[in-house]
């Protein structure tokens, strides 16, 4: 994703019209785009502001005037040649078949199998030629498929995670084993049920208390060391509150100290559809309610939230701010 790309998107996010597949495309492009994230937060900044203003009732006469100035303009737009049209559509194509991996995947596997078998073909149509070899490369991590379960063992610092490839396979091993680790956050995105997700997540939440490994950087993603941003993105995109509920208690220790930490929890204060979510950011956000950016959020929650025990609970949290002031 082009930072060009990942701009529109994000103003697609603050709105809400991003499918979870989108959102998770978005975050892989965030994780490494420190311009990105400034876009983000400032946008974050913009849409709690407006969020405090409220929105002018617009007259049925202006909205009928609108439309017929729009009818009107699009009526005298002069039509694209034939060529620039075509042009469009191929771009068009292109940039769907980029935003769908699973398309892509099948177009993929057709022209493997279309390879492979003109490869048989000119094999056994070619009399006294050398062999052939074809070596095929996949990408890291293709041959993980699903994760379907996460068992802690009587050891605390050893795990069993059970994945599966093209058979079912069980990998065993300690907490501090890179490929354990790539595997729990693949099980935190992608298990295959609540229970698969919850149970990962638990335990990266875990290591992020216990100080293990829990920071990310240019290479996290490649040595499984990135838990924060894997509980960061359970936080956003997970459907499960007890999936985020976990990602927020492994966050808990960030919130001082990661601006986008904070920012995410703060998002999840003003947008989550759980209670008991929202309840459990405020309490996390104490630390850092002499924040601006803080106060703002609370001051927009204590007003306009729908929960009154949500409205309650941030106002006695502005309270606490201004008794300490």
């Amino acid at each position: 994703m082009t930072c060009e790309h990942a701009k529109d998107q994000l103003v697609l996010e603050a709105y809400g019209e991003l499918d979870p597949e989108q959102q998770a495309a978005l975050a892989l492009h965030l994780h490494g785009c420190p311009e990105c994230v400034e876009e983000q937060h400032a946008l974050f900044a913009i849409t709690g502001v407006m969020d405090n203003d409220p929105l002018p009732e617009l007259s049925p006469n202006l909205l009928a005037q609108s439309r017929m100035r729009l009818d009107e303009a699009l009526d005298e737009t002069p039509r694209l040649p034939l060529i620039d049209r075509v042009r469009n559509l191929f771009t068009a194509t292109w940039h769907s078949l980029s935003n769908a991996p699973a398309l892509a995947a099948l177009l993929v596997g057709v022209g493997f199998a279309g390879g492979s078998g003109l490869s048989h073909y000119q094999a056994a149509h070619t009399a006294h030629s050398a062999p052939t070899t074809v070596v095929v490369q996949q990408a890291a991590g293709s041959s993980v498929g699903s994760v379907s379960g996460v068992t802690q063992t009587a050891n605390p610092e050893i795990v069993e995670v059970h994945y599966s490839r093209i058979t079912p396979e069980t990998l065993q091993g300690s907490l501090d084993d890179p490929q354990i680790r790539q595997l729990l956050m693949t099980a935190a995105q992608h298990g295959k049920d609540n229970n698969v997700r919850e149970e990962s997540v638990s335990l990266l939440a875990n290591e992020c208390r216990a100080g293990h490994k829990c920071d990310g950087g240019s290479d996290a993603v490649s040595n499984g060391q990135g838990f924060r941003d894997a509980l960061l993105v359970s936080l956003r995109y997970d459907k499960s509150p007890q999936v985020r509920l976990k990602a927020l208690e492994g966050l808990q220790s960030f919130v001082s100290s990661d601006q986008r930490v904070r920012d995410v929890v703060l998002e999840s204060l003003m947008r989550d559809p759980s209670a008991n979510v929202r309840t459990r950011a405020i309490s996390m956000l104490e630390p850092v309610h002499a924040d601006s950016s803080v106060r703002q959020v609370l001051h927009t929650v204590s007003t306009q939230d729908e929960n009154p025990y949500i409205r309650t609970a941030s106002m006695q949290a502005l309270e606490g701010v201004d008794g300490i002031q």
